[in-house]
C-alpha cells in the first residue's frame, strides 16, 4: 500500500540515496554539487520557509518522494520528483505531483514552474500531462534542460 508522508530529519539518509540513484538511472547526474544544496538542508529550504517535501512509502519503505519550494509570494517550483526505477510505472509520481499542487493552492501560489533534463522523458509527460508548458531551454553543465510552468485555477 502506498502513502505519503512529510520528510523528517530521520529519512535525511534515504532521501539522498533516492535522489542519487534516481538521477544517475537517468542518465542526468552531474555529480555531487551546488545544485544539490537543498537536499543537504531539507527542513530549512522547504519546511520552514512556505513550501514542502513529501515521501511516499510503500509497505513501510520509501520509494518516492517530491518537493514545493518557495520562489516568491505567488510562484512556487516543483522540485525533486524522484520514484525508484522498480516502483515506477504505478502513478506514484501523479500521487505526488497532485499533493504538491494541492499544497502549492493551500500556500496561495498562483504559478508553478519546474525544470527537468531532456533525458527524463517520463517526467517530461507526467508534466505535459498535468497542464505544464514548455517556456524554455537551458543547460547545467553539458545537460540540456526543458523548464516549465503551469498556472493554478
Amino acid at each position: 500500500m502506498f502513502t505519503l508522508r512529510r520528510y523528517t530529519p530521520a529519512d535525511q539518509q534515504t532521501v539522498e540515496h533516492l535522489h542519487v540513484l534516481a538521477i544517475q538511472q537517468t542518465g542526468a547526474y552531474l555529480g555531487r554539487g551546488p545544485w544539490d544544496d537543498d537536499m543537504y538542508a531539507i527542513e530549512e529550504t522547504y519546511l520552514h520557509k512556505q513550501g514542502e517535501f513529501l515521501i511516499g512509502e510503500e509497505d513501510g519503505l520509501l520509494v518516492a518522494m517530491g518537493a514545493l519550494k518557495r520562489t516568491n509570494a505567488e510562484r512556487a517550483e516543483i522540485k525533486r520528483m524522484r520514484v525508484y526505477a522498480e516502483y515506477q510505472g504505478r502513478g506514484y509520481g501523479q500521487i505526488i505531483l497532485d499533493a504538491l499542487e494541492a499544497r502549492a493552492r493551500e500556500l496561495g501560489y498562483r504559478t508553478l514552474h519546474l525544470d527537468t533534463s531532456i533525458l527524463q522523458i517520463p517526467a517530461q509527460r507526467l508534466y505535459k500531462k498535468n497542464g505544464y508548458k514548455e517556456v524554455g531551454r537551458t543547460k547545467y553543465q553539458e545537460l540540456e534542460v526543458i523548464l516549465y510552468e503551469k498556472h493554478l485555477t
